[in-house]
């Protein structure tokens, strides 16, 4: 017998043993990685996450050694049942009350030579996201002279005994063994260890642990049609395009899967261009283009007609489905020679017929055959499943190559969070060529089974308003510039149906956030993502609410930041100019890595390679972490000009001159700030407003309130509108190509 052994016998209890080697494996798929790190003799102090009530059975069941836990004192003190779980795994009671004699304890068994796990987080995770690292863990560390190893699991939020949902117990059990992954660390010193080190161990083995998942392996097109095929009576999309049109799920899968093998037979090339707003329409045909094997490509057709050239050329699209009106409406989109209406093709491939036998099918197989039937394949995973082009706003346009896992892994990180239940009913307005709108309101719905509202255009507040009211919509997604006119256009309680506004693509203004909530009563979630990271990687949440007389108060989200990142995410701060890493919570420049990361640019080594650096992806953003996971966007590295050595922030300084004069921006921006090239300083400041300011006004205001003269704008241009993308963001390279147009000569 070895001493691994020797120490089991010793240390973990036969019936504890006996629950998890037999019964966990009934319930549970646990696999793992690393545990071969911990040492086979000594003390170690094991630091884990939070996710549940079985945490510590996936753990023991995956370390090689019998491991002794340190658990709530007042959640053992709740039951007869807690208590008699705490005598049989001989767990360590811990509470504020005896936290100096749970130490001396804890140290005492690390001593003694066992494994001692503890949760540095002090509770359950009521949010499904890593919370504050509490401090303590140090003293510990350092007490006992042991190693330390952090472990993350993933894959337990959403049982029965997480607080996923909102709720404890009280939800469907899964019918199937659920997968449950475990990432080992390596031993770290003990004099080393602080809170940030752990923090950052958990999430970079959190994201290692998420990419274990089995549904990332998984095909886009096949689960979308599994889930439609599961309900096919629900209301899949209530389209108000022009008239109110309901379409059930089956529906939407039946008209999908037969224009499909349409496209299938007549389209040879491996993309399909798409050119529909938010609709019916846009759903089905990128179904039927993803059921096709092919890969569909929606098209910004608010983009100039260069860039839409240059998107054509480099996906190599040759086909594009669109719809008449559609045609009419965009007459500058060079249109290819084969352009498809959607209507007739759907008609050319059986029309009511075809659809009917697929809705059919839907109704009487199984799911998993109806996909079969398609011709769908099981595997996806890092094979290309969309391309979407950037929206340009710092340069040219960039074909951003998405992968089925990508997809698959930001709906489920979504999913895993409580803001997005399939009881939601999302209204849809955000373009589709929108990243946003692509993932959260195109693939999302589909798979997660919401209910979707769409309306054409994020700039007819009027018709989302009354498609709000009218549809008792819960959720609403918009870029700032969309979400301004709801202050003045909607009435008060016309948006009461509403749980969730979601603000993205660009920094929230507190102006804003707080007419917002005067009028309506409603707090705008700001979240953050990238088109390269499909796109979320953060956004804040309602604060979960206390279900059990233990719970501690937990935060979802904290005023100026942009939320916590999703699961399965990790980043890194490092240093603008030398790329060295930094603490979390200094500013620098923000790194991420996840399974929602993409790969690469389409055909252009060049400008991957510039995006990642040391395989983490470079968001060309200056960011910083609190100590409770929130992050906060200090402003895009392109919107800072450097300027005699500093770093001066453009938006800092349009956001004083919003405060200092007043400005209403419900109806458009007022004032942007733009860098051009100088020769003296490195930097030129140009302030480009609609409005008529002098230079000495703006230098007056701004030196008053205390601003640097390096951060004072010298040059002022009146301009009849600020450039804004399709998308509702800031055009950045048409604010400086107008900036460099009005200046020129000057």
């Amino acid at each position: 017998m070895d001493s691994s052994t020797s120490q089991r016998r010793t240390f973990l209890p036969r019936p504890w043993e006996w629950l998890v080697r037999l019964v966990i494996p009934i319930l549970y798929k646990v696999r793992s990685s690393g545990s071969e790190q911990l040492p086979r003799t000594g003390g170690v102090l094991l630091l884990a996450n939070h996710m549940s009530y079985v945490d510590p059975a996936f753990i023991q069941a995956t370390s090689p050694r019998p491991i002794r836990f340190v658990g709530s004192e007042t959640v053992r003190a709740t039951s007869f049942w807690f208590d008699w779980i705490f005598r049989l795994t001989g767990t360590i009671p811990l509470s504020p009350d005896n936290a100096l004699v749970a130490t001396r304890q804890i140290v005492r068994a690390l001593e003694a030579g066992e494994v001692v796990c503890l949760f540095p987080e002090g509770a359950i995770s009521r949010t499904g996201q890593l919370m504050r690292i509490q401090r303590g863990l140090e003293t510990i560390a350092r007490k006992a002279n042991v190693p330390v190893i952090a472990v993350a699991h993933d894959g337990i939020w959403g049982s029965v005994f997480s607080y996923s949902g909102n709720k404890l117990l009280f939800k469907s059990p899964r019918l199937l063994r659920t997968p449950v992954f475990v990432a080992w660390g390596r031993p770290r010193d003990p004099m080393t260890i602080d809170t940030a080190t752990v923090r950052r161990d958990l999430l970079d083995l959190g994201e290692q642990a998420f990419q274990q998942r089995p549904v990332l392996r998984r095909h886009l097109a096949r689960e979308c049609v599994r889930a439609l095929a599961k309900q096919p009576w629900r209301v899949a999309i209530v389209d108000r395009t022009a008239e109110r049109r309901v379409l059930k799920a089956g529906q939407v899968l039946g008209a999908a899967a037969a224009l499909s093998r349409r496209l299938r037979r007549t389209v040879p090339e491996a993309r399909i261009g798409i050119v529909l707003p938010p609709g019916a329409g846009a759903a089905i045909a990128n179904l039927a283009v993803a059921c096709a094997g092919k890969v569909p490509v929606n098209l910004n057709f608010t983009a100039g007609r260069s860039a839409l050239e240059a998107a054509l050329r480099i996906g190599g699209i040759s086909t594009v489905i669109s719809a008449s009106a559609m045609r009419a409406k965009v007459p500058n989109f060079p249109w290819p020679e084969r352009t498809l209406d959607l209507k007739e093709e759907i008609l050319a491939a059986g029309g009511k017929r075809a659809v009917i036998a697929w809705l059919a099918a839907a109704w009487l197989l199984p799911n998993q055959l109806v996909a079969s039937l398609l011709g769908l394949p099981g595997r996806g995973d890092r094979s290309e499943a969309a391309l979407l082009f950037t929206s340009g706003s710092a340069g040219e346009p960039k074909g951003v190559a998405l992968t089925h896992r990508n997809i698959l892994a930001n709906c489920w990180q979504i999913s895993s969070l409580s803001i997005l239940p399939d009881s939601a009913v999302i209204l849809g307005c955000v373009p589709v060529f929108h990243s946003m709108g692509f993932t959260v309101t195109l693939w999302y719905p589909m798979i997660r089974g919401c209910g979707l509202v769409t309306v054409p255009s994020p700039l007819e507040t009027r018709k989302i308003v009354e498609a709000i009211r009218e549809e008792n919509a819960t959720a609403l997604v918009g870029a700032p510039t969309f979400l301004r006119p709801f202050v003045k256009r909607a009435e008060f309680g016309e948006l009461r149906s509403l749980d969730l506004v979601i603000s993205g693509a660009e920094k929230l203004p507190q102006e804003l956030s707080a007419s917002f909530f005067e009028k309506h009563h409603i707090d705008i979630m700001q979240g953050y993502g990238l088109t390269e990271t499909t796109p979320v990687t953060n956004v804040n949440q309602h604060n979960p609410p206390m279900l059990v007389e233990t719970s501690d108060v937990q935060e979802g989200k904290r005023a100026g930041s942009v939320g916590r990142m999703l699961p399965g995410l990790t980043a890194r701060i490092v240093d603008p100019d030398t790329l060295k890493e930094r603490a979390l919570t200094d500013v620098g420049l923000l790194f991420f890595r996840g399974a929602n990361v993409f790969e690469g640019y389409l055909d252009d080594a060049k400008k991957t390679a510039a995006a990642f650096h040391d395989g983490w992806l470079v968001t060309g953003d200056l960011a910083r972490f609190d100590d409770d996971g929130f992050l906060f966007i200090e402003g895009r590295l392109s919107r800072f000009s450097k300027i005699g050595g500093e770093m001066v922030p453009h938006g800092t300084i349009e956001q004083r001159l919003v405060e200092l004069f007043d400005l209403d921006q419900t109806e458009g921006l007022k004032v942007v700030v733009v860098g051009l090239p100088d020769p003296g300083k490195g930097e030129a400041l140009v302030l480009l407003t609609t409005l008529d300011l002098t230079p000495e006004q703006i230098r007056e205001k701004l030196a008053d309130a205390g601003l640097p003269a390096l951060w004072i704008p010298k040059i002022v241009a009146k301009v009849d509108r600020i450039p804004v993308l399709g998308t509702g963001k800031l055009d950045l390279k048409g604010c400086r190509d107008l900036a460099a147009a009005m200046t020129a000569g000057g």
